[in-house]
């Protein structure tokens, strides 16, 4: 039997979850040996997967968060990235893709909310304040949709 690889989909959501105080929440990734922090990411699972559900899906996956509980909100910004793919992750894309298309969504939480880490894919988690959140990111995209949370947060601080 042949087994058939499955690339990911360059269509993705960046997940910033901050609480009302903007507070952020940052995963620092488990297949690097770096200082990787970051939001929730993730790629579609599908072509047809609706972006809102993706972001749902990865919350879930990576924090144990249901982004539909009545303590959450989540709000897509209707911002996107495009960016080149980093050459350490090149392999998880079909051959010639070369950039990706990042959704942005925030996900108010409250304060205290339970995380429960996927080990797979995060070691550690750090809630930060939005200004120290976007310095710690290593994504340029990820420490600019920091930077704009007061900007897209309902009820936040600025």
């Amino acid at each position: 039997m042949l087994e058939v690889r499955r690339y990911k989909i360059p269509k993705s959501v960046l997940v910033v979850i901050h609480t009302p105080a903007l507070d952020v929440l940052l995963l620092r990734r488990a297949d690097t040996d770096a200082e990787f922090w970051q939001s929730v990411t993730g790629s579609k699972d599908s072509e047809d997967e609706p972006l809102h559900l993706t972001a749902v899906r990865e919350v879930r996956e990576e924090t144990g968060i249901d982004a539909r509980c009545d303590d959450c909100c989540l709000t897509d910004w209707q911002l996107e990235n495009v960016y080149p793919i980093y050459p350490r992750w090149a392999a998880r894309y079909a051959p010639g893709v070369t950039h990706n298309t990042e959704h942005v969504f925030g996900l108010r939480v409250r304060a205290g909310i339970g995380v429960r880490l996927d080990p797979r894919e995060h070691t550690q988690y750090v809630w930060l304040p939005w200004r120290e959140a976007a310095d710690r990111c290593f994504s340029p995209s990820n420490a600019e949709a920091c930077l704009l949370l007061p900007q897209f947060s309902a009820g936040g601080a600025a």
